[in-house]
């Protein structure tokens, strides 16, 4: 986490958290959703504008974390905004060493892999859950083919369940 968020936590410890505003796509990208685009459905229904600025990008990537409920958010100053997942919290692109990078830069390493009922293929790490990215497909041939990934079937309906995450925040929220 940045020192001037931390800085900025100390200085107004009790603002409240945001819901709603901030979504990550299967693809690693974050979209901003105003009143309007909250208002036309859930992040799967409707996204709202991708976010393009590099600034800010890399500003909510550094900032990006989870709860102790397995509620992923970008900690803004002294604000939480918490993310609503199309997918998974991480997204993961493999890169040419067969090596894990996060849709965030970072680099992490495979513990198991699942895939789901549909093939999509997840890679659970020291940092937690994701889905693979799907340009990367190609990438994870190799390892799966060499017995180094052996991936686990799982039903796409109980990832969030067992790997602890929460995808919609806003409607667990709104549940209570």
């Amino acid at each position: 986490m940045d020192d001037i968020v931390k800085q900025a936590i100390a200085k107004w410890p009790h603002v409240p958290d945001c819901f709603g505003w901030l979504g990550l796509d299967a693809r690693g990208d974050w979209y901003m959703r105003d009143d309007t685009v909250q208002a036309l459905g859930n992040f799967t229904q409707s996204k709202g504008s991708r976010l393009q600025h590099e600034k800010l990008i890399d500003f909510i990537a550094r900032n990006y974390e989870s709860d102790t409920l397995g509620r992923w958010f970008f900690q803004n100053g002294p604000q939480r905004v918490y993310v609503e997942l199309e997918a998974t919290p991480w997204i993961w692109r493999i890169q040419a060493d067969g090596s894990l990078q996060t849709h965030t830069g970072r680099a992490a390493r495979i513990q198991r892999c699942c895939v789901d009922e549909a093939g999509y293929l997840y890679i659970d790490t020291e940092l937690g859950f994701g889905l693979v990215h799907t340009q990367d497909m190609h990438l994870v041939l190799r390892p799966i083919e060499e017995g180094l990934w052996v991936p686990q079937e799982v039903s796409r309906a109980s990832l969030a369940q067992q790997f602890g995450y929460v995808r919609s925040p806003q409607a667990a929220i709104e549940k209570k």
